[in-house]
């Protein structure tokens, strides 16, 4: 009962559709709708086009133009008078119809081109970085979601436990009062027994309102609308926590963010290469085909006024001295190569601490989750006995009210190991770098 009205209260009452999700149905629809997720795999489409630029470099290039021109005025121009046996003087003439037209088709190819070539060779890489990029925060958001789902879901075992005491402090309202009504306890009993269940009630009305929200945020973190309604499929066992705390064994190229910067570094490297042969010369063909039209009459169509141009030509140039440009841009691509280095290196040392800590913590939540279970079964065996004794008069109202006290702390304190344990256990899987996909 106490369950199903946590259910109510946690889903809006708006809701337009109802998921049933299991963790993994939970990360698969994050994928989809996350943003954030979104976004990563938006960079691996934009490196796509990126590519895709980059192999255009190396792709012929075939350009179209045309030209008309009207002189109004034709362009004089002066010859000497020598050439028309009037020494001395300075003949006006024209060369230019007054109409012209042209059009062209040209081509360029380039043949070679060091730093071209090497962007060729980076396009993989570049795609794989993006690629990893994206896996890095798919994981990411899926660590998250593993924590909040199976918290959620082992909020049901904290449900359960203070609707048990409720019921508990109810039966001992009923008979604290029913003892008073006969004479064999005092009105300060009663009170205190309606103080005990009033609180657990107050209790229980703040976890539906925790557990509401954690709901919210597990919507949000997926990508889901607030107004629909999400109900958990899948339940959370001590066995489960537990499975895998002997899995000690790792490899830093689990990692996802280790290969990440693996691929850094290799693009670092071509960055070096490229920047290296640009003092190599490039070669590139070019061709050009064009049609020129002359008259002084405006009839671009007669046949005899086209004339006919075709060249191929070879290209060959190279810098003789560019003001170091170069050679900086050589030592800075280094430069920028030794910091990923160094950070590989950090990072093998954040991967050996993050293992041996989340280890240390994952081992320690367990031996206080079994700790936690242990008195949490004492306490609950305390409180039956004296409340035993309380019914047959060997007990106080002060003692089976104590024992009701160490009984809520034994499972407060058991619900909160819990919880820890199951944040460890998706940091350490984490760490290691096998956390499920």
């Amino acid at each position: 009962m106490g369950w199903a009205l946590l259910t109510v209260l946690a889903l809006p009452a708006a809701a337009q559709e109802i998921h049933q999700f299991s963790v993994r149905e939970c990360i698969e629809y994050a994928r989809k709708n996350n943003l954030q997720v979104k976004n990563a795999l938006l960079d691996i489409r934009i490196q796509e086009q990126s590519n895709r630029a980059t192999t255009s470099a190396a792709l012929p290039s075939v350009n179209a133009s045309g030209s008309l021109t009207d002189y109004f005025k034709v362009p004089i121009m002066l010859v000497p008078g020598e050439f028309v046996n009037r020494p001395g003087e300075r003949i006006p003439v024209s060369f230019q119809t007054k109409y012209n037209a042209t059009g062209s088709i040209n081509l360029q190819q380039v043949l070679f081109d060091g730093q071209v070539f090497v962007g060729l060779q980076a396009r993989k890489t570049s795609m794989d970085y993006r690629q990893k990029n994206y896996e890095v925060t798919d994981e990411a958001i899926a660590a998250n979601i593993y924590k909040v789902y199976y918290q959620l879901s082992a909020s049901k075992t904290q449900v359960a436990l203070l609707d048990a005491n409720i019921e508990r402090a109810s039966k001992l309202e009923h008979d604290v009062t029913v003892m008073h009504q006969n004479g064999f306890s005092e009105q300060l009993d009663v009170d205190r027994a309606n103080v005990q269940l009033a609180n657990l009630q107050t209790e229980k009305e703040k976890l539906f309102n925790t557990i509401a929200n954690g709901y919210l945020g597990l919507k949000l973190l997926i990508g889901m609308p607030a107004k629909d309604s999400l109900v958990l499929t899948e339940a959370v066992t001590e066995n489960e926590i537990k499975t895998g705390l002997m899995d000690s064994a790792y490899s830093y190229n689990d990692r996802l963010d280790f290969q990440s910067v693996q691929l850094a570094r290799k693009l670092n490297e071509f960055n070096v290469k490229r920047y290296k042969l640009s003092y190599w010369p490039t070669v590139s063909l070019n061709s050009a085909f064009s049609k020129n039209w002359f008259n002084d009459k405006f009839n671009m169509f007669g046949k005899s006024d086209w004339y006919t141009t075709l060249y191929v030509g070879l290209n060959v140039s190279f810098s003789i001295f560019d003001g170091f440009a170069k050679d900086a841009n050589i030592k800075q691509a280094k430069y920028q190569l030794q910091q990923t280095e160094n950070q590989i290196e950090d990072l093998k040392k954040t991967i050996d601490n993050d293992v041996s800590t989340a280890f240390n913590t994952y081992r320690s939540a367990i031996v206080t989750l079994d700790l936690q279970k242990k008195n949490r079964t004492l306490a609950e065996n305390v409180y039956t006995q004296t409340k035993k004794k309380y019914e047959s008069g060997l007990a106080s109202n002060t003692d089976i009210t104590n024992t009701q006290t160490d009984l809520r702390t034994a499972e407060t304190n058991y619900i909160s190991a819990m919880y820890d344990a199951i944040v460890a256990k998706i940091d350490y899987l984490k760490a290691i770098g096998k956390l499920p996909k």
